[in-house]
């Protein structure tokens, strides 16, 4: 007994629901990538969930140019066939182009991050895995580049900081030799006036040699003798009134 037609309607229950959406989404892949070898077709299927989870398959590495041609065509189909083309329906398609884009550049970004890989070839991941690492190389690159950029303006740094510790060096050492000589100074100085004056010193003995007034004897009353004048010439003239 032959299976009877299946009738097209919204499955009811959610687990056969979800069930049957696995199934034929898989199914469905299958038969684009099959056209596509078999008739060197190039083929772009996008499915969307009634989650709003997005499913694609694309025979390019990169989906976005097939879109990119599928919006080429029709929009060039489009002004072919009506010229005179209403500016809000203009519009209506740029919006759509434009959102296009949007949610490929967000599948595109969430493969990057390493979600939803599940529905992408071996191709496919390849290629991902290929810009992957190009743009790893870029990263590196410039970390690298960074990196010397530090450290060089480190050592230019250290370079200042060093003749900058050089030349307060170099003024710490002759402070040094000023407070040293300036010490020295003070030290002679305060050896010097503690030393007995020499004009002092040589004054004694000869005021001690001298006998002045009566007590002094000799051939001449009240003069000093010539030979004691001719030894202290310039002590006498201290004496004389």
């Amino acid at each position: 007994m032959g299976r009877g037609r299946v009738q097209l309607k919204r499955i009811e229950n959610k687990i056969n629901r979800q069930v049957t959406f696995s199934k034929r989404r898989g199914g469905l892949v299958k038969k684009a990538h099959e056209i596509s070898v078999l008739c060197d077709a190039e083929v772009a299927l996008i499915v969307f969930s009634n989650r709003g989870k997005l499913f694609e398959y694309s025979t390019d590495s990169c989906m976005e140019k097939i879109l990119e041609r599928y919006e080429r065509y029709s929009y060039a189909e489009r002004q072919l066939s009506s010229h005179d083309t209403d500016s809000q329906a203009h519009w209506t398609f740029e919006y759509a182009k434009l959102k296009s884009k949007v949610e490929l550049l967000q599948a595109n970004h969430r493969h990057y991050m390493g979600q939803e890989l599940g529905t992408l070839s071996m191709k496919e991941l390849q290629s991902l895995e290929q810009q992957l690492d190009i743009a790893l190389k870029h990263i590196r690159s410039r970390k690298n580049q960074v990196i010397h950029e530090s450290i060089s303006d480190l050592q230019k740094k250290e370079k200042v900081m060093q003749e900058q510790n050089n030349i307060i060096a170099k003024k710490i050492k002759e402070r040094e030799k000023d407070i040293a000589e300036e010490m020295q100074w003070q030290t002679q100085n305060q050896q010097s006036s503690h030393e007995p004056d020499s004009s002092t010193f040589l004054l004694s003995p000869t005021l001690a040699s001298l006998n002045i007034g009566g007590t002094y004897q000799g051939d001449v009353s009240g003069e000093v003798r010539t030979s004691e004048l001719a030894l202290y010439p310039c002590h006498l003239g201290c004496f004389e009134t």
